[in-house]
């Protein structure tokens, strides 16, 4: 997906100019942009605030860090898990060494 030459507080001063009584096609040619453009920034971003958008920017990044620590853990989890099973599994018993006394 191609990166927005737009930075999220400017999508968000261009929804605001409207929402303040401009005209869509007007703001849209003014800022170079397509009318679908606007209406699929407006979809994802009406009602926000700027200090909204970086809250929200902080949690996702932080949803994002927590869900790769957990797939780690899990994942650690598991093998060991995995080990355990093996290595207790029922009938087994201990060989003695060699050199071990009887």
């Amino acid at each position: 997906m191609k990166k927005s030459n737009f930075t999220e507080e400017q999508i968000i001063g261009i929804l605001k100019k409207v929402e303040a009584g401009a005209l869509v096609a007007e703001t849209c040619r003014q800022h170079g942009i397509a009318e679908a453009t606007y209406y699929k920034w407006k979809t994802k971003y009406a009602g926000l605030e700027v200090s909204q958008l970086r809250r929200m920017k902080d949690l996702e990044a932080e949803c994002a860090k927590l869900k790769k620590m957990y797939a780690e853990l899990a994942l650690e989890h598991h093998a060991l898990k995995d080990v355990m099973s093996k290595s207790t599994k029922p009938g087994r018993t201990h060989e003695p060494l060699p050199g071990d006394a009887k």
